[in-house]
Order: structure tokens, then C-alpha cells, then sequence
């Protein structure tokens, strides 16, 4: 799927200029903790709901004492 000849021609553009290796760098780290980031939503999230069989209404099992938002819609 991904071209071998590609990956080449980017190792030696990269190596004919070193100014790019800072520029990759920030862009796989930001990209990188915006992964981590979603995938911390998508799991440890309240809101989010991945089993609908067993649990289809979450919201229902929620105790007085549980902490949750409420959205008052911006007033």
C-alpha cells in the first residue's frame, strides 16, 4: 500500500536537508498526543457508550453522588 520508492526518496530528501528532521519531529509528536488524547476520551469517558447490548442507557445507573455535567445552553 505504501510505495517503497516513496519512503526512499523521503530518507534522502531528509538527509539532504537537516532542517526538516525539527519540523517532522513536532508534527509526530503533536499528531501523536492527539491519538493518545482521542483515545483517552473514547475510553475513560462517562459520556461515551461502546457497549449498547448490555448497558444501552448509562445515564440510568448514575447515583446522587456521581459527579456529571449539565449543559445550561450558554445562558
Amino acid at each position: 500500500l505504501i510505495n517503497i520508492h516513496f519512503i526512499g526518496v523521503f530518507f534522502i530528501s531528509l538527509s539532504l536537508s537537516l532542517q526538516l528532521v525539527p519540523l517532522i519531529g513536532f508534527i509526530s509528536v503533536g499528531l501523536g498526543s492527539a491519538v493518545l488524547y482521542l483515545l483517552r476520551l473514547a475510553l475513560y469517558s462517562p459520556d461515551v457508550s461502546w457497549d449498547r447490548k448490555n448497558n444501552p442507557e448509562p445515564w440510568n445507573k448514575l447515583s446522587p453522588t456521581d459527579q456529571y455535567k449539565v449543559s445550561t445552553g450558554g445562558t
